[in-house]
């Protein structure tokens, strides 16, 4: 689809534009997150198992990446599938991975491929809402569905902040540098909507601008403001939702005015060379952020990093700007993490909604395939430097057991401590668990 790959898109290559995309999933999402809203869910935070990790960061891919030239090269294939890059060998013996990934080769030991991924839906807001949420979109007409808004499903991050709550001074969910395309809360509310990050890391004057207060206010206006709306709530007579949202203001104003909180978005204090060994990219810069929020307490991250989407010329694409950012950017955070004694505490999870055929098109280019393709998983209770499953001579189907969307996110929920047979019902009354079927995946598990 995309030959300049460092350029967005508004239209994904199935003709869905990127807001229409944002609908499916996003009940009380689109129209911004409020901070009082956000701390709404501590409320409902469980936890009703023992935890390997605290927190999951979670770099979304979007659009499919090749995993033939990164993660599961086939060298003896003929050169239409296995392409122009040549595998490399990985700290780890008899492990390889592609050339152009020669970073995460030389730290194979700290992380897990799991190879055979696997299901069937090959559309990218289809795939998106059903990799993230664990759902089928159960309408026929994609973004312009008639299904009630209270009746959709939440995404992966959305239940991690109902089921955990807050920890430390920062939001429990976070996306980066814009929404999730199905991140968001479904018929849970936007009180577990994500804290939305609309700005990127990786730009000079970046900043949360939902953080800074109004030049024009001094501080004494502000305490003024404060004792004002505290004498209008004393007086008045309040219950329910007003009673509740006039403590969510109190939490938001604690976060504008926290310390800490601000502290964990300042990038600028990040030393120069750690920095640029993430990358000077969206997705880099956006990985050494996730870092610094799961050091403050965020539950769950999730980076959105476009134009995997290669249809056309993807190898330019491929070896030039994507391979090597999601390189540099996922061995840095997994070594990074380590140093710091984060990874056995953080789970480290890099996919995207589908992989990309085996055989390169008459446009050199590679068209979307579900039915294989490789996750990455590091720390907070993953088996590191091994390989899970296998796929067959092209990468077109595994041979070994083939793990589906459920059993990945069982198997996250249950290194987060969350139950996943936990049933929610909808407004409307319908049951609906955190994840329906799968298990886990034991193999990949410490």
């Amino acid at each position: 689809m995309m030959n300049e790959p460092m350029k967005r898109s508004n239209l994904f290559c199935d003709g869905v534009s990127r807001r229409q995309a944002l609908r499916i999933g996003a009940s009380g999402f689109l129209g911004g997150l409020t901070l009082p809203k956000l701390f709404q869910m501590e409320a409902t935070a469980s936890n009703g198992q023992a935890a390997k990790a605290k927190s999951c960061i979670f770099l979304y891919l979007q659009g499919g990446p090749s995993t033939i030239d990164m993660w599961d090269m086939k060298p003896d294939a003929p050169v239409e599938i296995r392409g122009p890059y040549k595998p490399i060998r990985t700290n780890v013996v008899g492990t390889m991975v592609g050339e152009h990934c020669h970073r995460s080769a030389k730290i194979a030991d700290k992380y897990t491929i799991l190879r055979s991924h696997s299901h069937n839906d090959n559309g990218h807001t289809t795939g998106s809402h059903y990799v993230l949420t664990g759902n089928r979109p159960n309408f026929a007409d994609g973004a312009n569905s008639r299904i009630p808004v209270n009746e959709l499903y939440p995404s992966l991050g959305s239940i991690v902040s109902r089921e955990l709550g807050t920890r430390g001074s920062v939001p429990p969910y976070i996306n980066m540098p814009h929404p999730l395309t199905a991140g968001g809360p479904g018929f849970y509310g936007a009180e577990h909507a994500p804290f939305v990050i609309e700005s990127d890391p990786v730009q000079p004057d970046f900043e949360v601008k939902d953080l800074q207060t109004d030049d024009r206010l001094s501080e004494l206006r502000f305490k003024r403001r404060q004792r004002v709306l505290k004498g209008l709530e004393k007086d008045s007579v309040q219950s329910g939702r007003a009673n509740t949202m006039a403590t969510y203001y109190d939490k938001a104003r604690d976060l504008i005015t926290s310390p800490e909180a601000r502290k964990a978005f300042d990038l600028k204090s990040e030393p120069e060379k750690l920095r640029a060994s993430y990358g000077h990219t969206s997705l880099g810069q956006c990985s050494l952020l996730s870092r610094r929020l799961v050091e403050a307490g965020c539950r769950f991250v999730g980076v959105d990093h476009g134009s995997w989407d290669t249809h056309f010329s993807c190898f330019p694409s491929l070896e030039k700007d994507l391979i090597p950012h999601a390189d540099m950017a996922f061995s840095t955070l997994v070594s990074d993490l380590q140093d710091r004694g984060l990874l056995d505490s953080t789970l480290v999870v890099m996919m995207g909604e589908m992989g990309r055929t085996p055989r390169i098109n008459d446009k050199a280019g590679r068209d979307h395939w579900s039915q294989a393709q490789s996750v990455l998983l590091a720390g907070g209770g993953i088996k590191p430097g091994i390989v899970v499953g296998a796929t067959d001579k092209t990468a077109s189907f595994p041979t070994t057991e083939a793990f589906g969307v459920a059993d990945v996110l069982r198997t996250i929920f249950h290194l987060m401590g969350i139950d996943s047979d936990k049933v929610y019902r909808t407004p409307l009354g319908r049951p609906v668990p955190i994840v329906s079927g799968g298990k886990v995946i034991k193999d990949l598990l410490i």
